[in-house]
């Protein structure tokens, strides 16, 4: 796979209701990334196993560097020396 696009999404009125966003709100949360006039884009860095702590950094680095808002460390990144 070398590129997907997402063409459409819906998600039941139902179900989303269940969510109730932020803890401080979208805004909040835009504010502090500076991010305005679209959705906040962010993703898990994988492998979750087997990466150095460089290795991890520089992987953060370039999502971040190729648009992404920000990322989630993965609960058990454990392949760190400490």
């Amino acid at each position: 796979l070398r590129a997907l696009r997402l063409e459409d999404l819906r998600i039941p009125p139902a179900y989303s209701k269940t969510f109730q966003g932020p803890p401080h709100g979208i805004q909040v949360e835009r504010d502090k990334l500076n991010k305005y006039g679209r959705p906040l884009l962010g993703c898990t860095i994988k492998p979750k196993l087997g990466l150095s702590a460089k290795n991890y950094g520089r992987a953060v680095y370039e999502v971040l560097r190729g648009g992404l808002d920000f990322t989630k460390d993965d609960e058990n990144v454990n392949s760190q020396p400490f």
